[in-house]
């Protein structure tokens, strides 16, 4: 049997079709519902969704009056507040395309962003880093914009471009991802193939506002069913969950590994008796993990994988659950396969590269600026994700790794390449080369490693990295060496660079 799954074709996206306004049309027929409360240690603030109908579409309104037509991009240099989802929706309500950015970036990463973007508006907020620009506006100004009247919703082609998403890219340099309007309707395969998700549940997503898979799990996907999305106010730190949960009476509980890591240290039970489940993505579960929430809340967690390409398309659910430590099953809808070296659905049971069909309705429409670049990425009609898995007797797949070099930084994935270009003008640095090495079970960091002529010290790196990275990417610890270890045509050896680390 070959490693191949394929249950035929989702419903195919209706026609014409907005993803704005796919996502609020289960809210208006209850616009009295809850649809947003931002948790704050002392309550919640509540909107329903008539209030974030209103604003959203306010907010269209507005950006219609600055004279913005379909197909203009906006920047949005936001942090982490509800505007910034609303901000997202209003823009492709009128077929305008957001491009949400991490309050992170350092100001030269940003510059790099509006370069290749050319944005016909900048949304920024005091305190997030951004260059001066003509196009540049203060997210105050969106509080005038929510009581302007209600723009239309502008249907169209779902094949058109709805926002496009930076990764982080093997070539060094993060890639603008453009998505359709379409995407949105592809998370349907999520709703049973991960969440179980109901109209009436409430989903507490504990990532920022900001953060895609905050954005798609904890915002979009409960709003497309009518449901309540219930996400920690700015500043409330994983240390405040266990509370939170007990406190907000959520059914099903979303976060990455590094933040259930985080609370799970000190919470050895957290009563909730309507909590149904977790779920669980950006990097891999680690059993450890997994067990201690079973032990706190009694329930279990869902584990999926997915890429800023494709969202996630491996999950378990509960429905469906995950065994012997697999990552899932492709969810139904979904054409995946793992290939073999020649690039042809492997056996099952064999390791290979896992790949996602051409035809998948979630797959991005490429890369800004670089159609080579998206073809290089396909294998015939097969996307190539650069991971590794095996697909078993059962259709379950279990994650394997990378199949090059990316790290993996708190959910986030991280190109080496570009952590050491910021590195090609340090002062006193040679050479500089880096990797992710694991100080202690389930937890990973970055770790760069330098030639020089002499030792610098670790503050002077760490200055220099933090005014050209954003703080997730930057190396937690710095190794100097002799000499990088190559192989024998010169090339660098980056996995030989771990064994060199020594705790500090």
């Amino acid at each position: 049997m070959l490693s191949i799954f394929d249950q035929g074709p989702d419903k195919p996206c209706p026609a014409p079709f907005n993803m704005a306004g796919y996502v609020l049309a289960a809210g208006r027929k209850t616009p009295n519902k809850s649809a947003l409360e931002v948790l704050h240690t002392d309550g919640p603030r509540i909107w329903t969704y008539g209030d974030i109908t209103k604003a959203i579409l306010g907010i269209a309104r507005g950006f219609q009056q600055m004279g913005l037509v379909s197909g203009d991009r906006i920047v949005l240099r936001l942090g982490n507040q509800p505007e910034t989802p609303f901000a997202y929706l209003a823009a492709i309500a009128v077929d305008l395309i957001p491009v949400p950015t991490s309050p992170q970036l350092t100001e030269i990463e940003t510059t790099r962003i509006i370069d290749e973007i050319d944005p016909a508006l900048i949304l920024h907020e005091p305190g997030v880093s951004c260059p001066p620009h003509a196009n540049r506006i203060d997210i105050s100004a969106l509080a005038t914009l929510e009581s302007l009247p209600a723009a239309d919703i502008q249907m169209g082609d779902p094949n058109r471009p709805a926002y496009i998403v930076y990764t982080s890219g093997t070539s060094g340099h993060p890639r603008a991802v453009q998505h359709a309007h379409r995407a949105i309707w592809a998370r349907r395969m999520m709703h049973h193939g991960w969440y179980d998700l109901k109209p009436d549940d409430r989903m507490l997503h504990a990532g920022a506002f900001n953060w895609t898979y905050t954005m798609g799990t904890g915002l979009m996907d409960p709003w497309t069913v009518g449901a309540t999305a219930l996400i920690p106010a700015d500043g409330v730190g994983p240390e405040a969950l266990p509370h939170l949960i007990e406190q907000n009476a959520p059914t099903i509980f979303a976060a990455a590994p590094g933040v259930y890591r985080k609370f799970l240290k000190t919470a050895s039970r957290i009563t909730a008796p309507l909590l149904r489940h977790g779920l669980s993505a950006g990097e891999k579960l680690a059993p450890g993990i997994r067990k201690s929430w079973e032990l706190a809340t009694g329930t279990a967690v869902h584990e999926a994988f997915g890429m800023s390409e494709c969202s996630t398309f491996v999950s378990a659910s509960p429905l469906n659950p995950a065994t012997d430590l697999a990552t899932g099953y492709p969810q139904k809808g979904r054409k995946i396969a793992i290939l073999g070296e020649d690039l042809m659905p492997a056996p099952r049971n064999t390791p290979g590269a896992i790949a996602v069909h051409r035809s998948d309705p979630g797959l991005m429409l490429g890369y800004l600026n670089a159609d080579a670049d998206t073809e290089d990425k396909f294998a015939d009609d097969w996307f190539l994700t650069g991971d590794q898995g095996v697909m078993h007797t059962d259709g379950q797949i279990t994650y394997l790794g990378r199949h090059d070099d990316m790290m993996n930084a708190g959910g986030y994935r991280v190109s080496p390449l570009e952590v050491e270009t910021a590195f090609t003008d340090a002062p006193g640095v040679t050479a500089m080369a880096v990797t992710q090495v694991q100080p202690k079970p389930d937890v990973y960091i970055i770790v760069g490693f330098y030639t020089a002529d002499t030792p610098l010290t670790s503050e002077v790196l760490q200055q220099h990295a933090q005014a050209r990275l954003a703080p997730y990417k930057c190396p937690r610890d710095y190794v100097y060496v002799n000499a990088l270890p190559v192989g024998p045509n010169g090339k660098l050896v980056r996995k030989s660079l771990q064994r060199l680390w020594r705790p500090s």
